[in-house]
């Protein structure tokens, strides 16, 4: 079940390889065509398509052609983002039917992965804020929820609390951003007072009010939840789960869902005996995020106030370095400033145990340094095992089998080779490459002798190429042209 669920989320994290793509940019004008042709209706695409919608989008001509944008296509539906089928209607002669058409759609988790993309690439890092108008909503959302499970209405609660959980989770979901957002320009230390006194009083403001109402309305929202249960929950779940519109779950899946999703939701108002809710750390941290706050107002005033800032001081600091009369005067006034020096290295004397006579008492012997392990268990110190090495079962196995491949072609091209004369018949490819193979084989014993040169053999996968000697020039007709071989002749068994 564990090897399932790693090949599950590999699949999923291969869905986002074109956004880390080298032609991430190529990649992602696709998916936009795509995206923009699905706003309008249009599920289908084919390269062609892909082309044109590039073409008219373009204002210069930079726009890939149908050739280009295949190959992006194809590697887009190997990553699984996009969904492949076959289109015969496009083919208007036998040749082209046979050519296989395709068009592509989007895949339905990589149109989530093209748009988690999009959001990032969009996402506003500088746009928080605590959502507190929502409060009133939720009490009235509780409010109708609790009338409409009394009442039976099955398709109004389903809407409600489908409201209710989306209303909680943007809340939750602004919370946290608006506080990550504050943590980096509280601990920023490049903090520039002018933007920063500017905007300090609306923001002081802003989680004040926050603070103020989620302090007002969390007793009434824990009594309306209460309400709620006192109607019957069990009824309410089973209307959700009936009126869920998801139907690749079962009700009880769709029951069990909701049922959790109530109880988040519940956890946020109403906590245990001693224990705090969800809206009172939300509450706590309110109150520490102002206080953040108007520490680092502190700090800026009296930045301001006093004149030296981190900027004022680098600016000197530079100052004084360009006024150095000297090198030596720059490096200690930077030894100074940075308490950096030069490296200080520690040395001790080896000690010479051979000076130490063995028929010497350990009382009178002078102390000898041993290892730690010796003297802890007896036992000599080892470097340990080697390390584990790491294989790459999967690639071996894979260029090994190539590697096969490679010899078998090989091995049927030298049997057809010496299946019949050489001189009669043109050569292929493969017949080509193992008759060079042979020639430069038996090329090594092409040595003078006696001002002669003497016949050779070459041999590779049992076949045997015999060169003797001729008058005048032979050719051989091969894939790759005319091979000219003067005052040889060659004979393949």
């Amino acid at each position: 079940m564990e090897s399932v669920d790693e090949h599950l989320r590999d699949d999923r994290l291969r869905l986002f390889s074109f956004a880390t793509a080298e032609k991430r940019a190529d990649y992602l004008r696709v998916l936009r065509a795509f995206d923009s042709a699905q706003s309008a209706y249009v599920v289908l695409l084919h390269a062609a398509d892909i082309a044109e919608m590039l073409r008219r989008a373009s204002e210069d001509e930079s726009a890939p052609t149908a050739a280009e944008v295949t190959p992006l296509l194809e590697q887009l539906h190997h990553w699984g983002v996009l969904e492949r089928s076959y289109d015969g209607t496009r083919a208007a002669t036998l040749a082209e039917y046979r050519n296989r058409h395709y068009v592509y759609q989007f895949a339905q988790a990589g149109y989530q992965a093209y748009r988690a993309v999009e959001e990032v690439l969009g996402a506003r890092l500088d746009d928080a804020a605590l959502s507190r108008l929502v409060l009133p909503d939720l009490l009235a959302d509780l409010t109708d929820l609790a009338a409409a499970n009394r009442a039976g209405d099955g398709e109004l609660v389903y809407r409600k609390l489908n409201r209710l959980d989306t209303a909680l989770s943007d809340m939750a979901t602004r919370a946290a951003h608006f506080y990550l957002s504050l943590g980096d320009l509280v601990r920023t230390t490049d903090v520039t007072p002018e933007s920063f006194l500017a905007h300090k009083d609306a923001l002081l403001m802003h989680m004040r009010d926050f603070s103020l109402d989620l302090a007002r309305f969390a007793p009434k929202l824990a009594a309306a939840i209460a309400e709620v249960e006192d109607t019957d929950l069990d009824a309410l779940i089973a209307h959700a789960a009936t009126h869920d519109e998801r139907i690749l779950l079962t009700v009880d899946e769709r029951a069990a869902d909701w049922r959790a999703r109530w109880s988040g939701l519940a956890n946020w108002f109403v906590a245990a005996e001693n224990e705090f809710t969800e809206s009172d750390r939300l509450r706590e941290a309110t109150m520490s995020a102002i206080a953040a706050v108007l520490s680092l107002l502190r700090r800026v005033t009296e930045t301001r106030k006093g004149g030296v800032s981190r900027e004022s001081a680098l600016r000197h600091l530079a100052g004084w370095f360009a006024a150095a009369p000297t090198t030596d005067s720059a490096h200690a006034l930077f030894g100074a400033v940075f308490g950096l020096g030069r490296p200080r290295h520690l040395a001790m004397e080896h000690q010479d145990t051979d000076i130490i006579s063995a028929t010497q008492s350990w009382w009178v012997a002078p102390p000898l340094d041993i290892a730690r392990t010796l003297a802890e268990t007896g036992r000599l110190p080892s470097p340990g095992a080697p390390a584990k090495i790491q294989r790459n079962d999967g690639s071996i196995r894979r260029l090994r089998e190539a590697q096969l491949e490679v010899q078998r072609a090989r091995a049927a091209a030298a049997r057809s080779l010496a299946a019949a004369d050489v001189y009669e018949r043109v050569l292929d490819e493969r017949e080509t490459e193992v008759l060079l193979r042979l020639l430069d084989i038996a090329s090594t014993a092409w040595v003078p002798v006696s001002g002669r040169v003497g016949s050779s053999k070459g041999a590779e996968h049992g076949v045997t190429l015999t060169v003797s000697e001729c008058e005048g020039s032979t050719v051989i007709k091969t894939a790759r042209g005319l091979l000219h071989l003067n005052n040889r002749k060659l004979s393949v068994r």
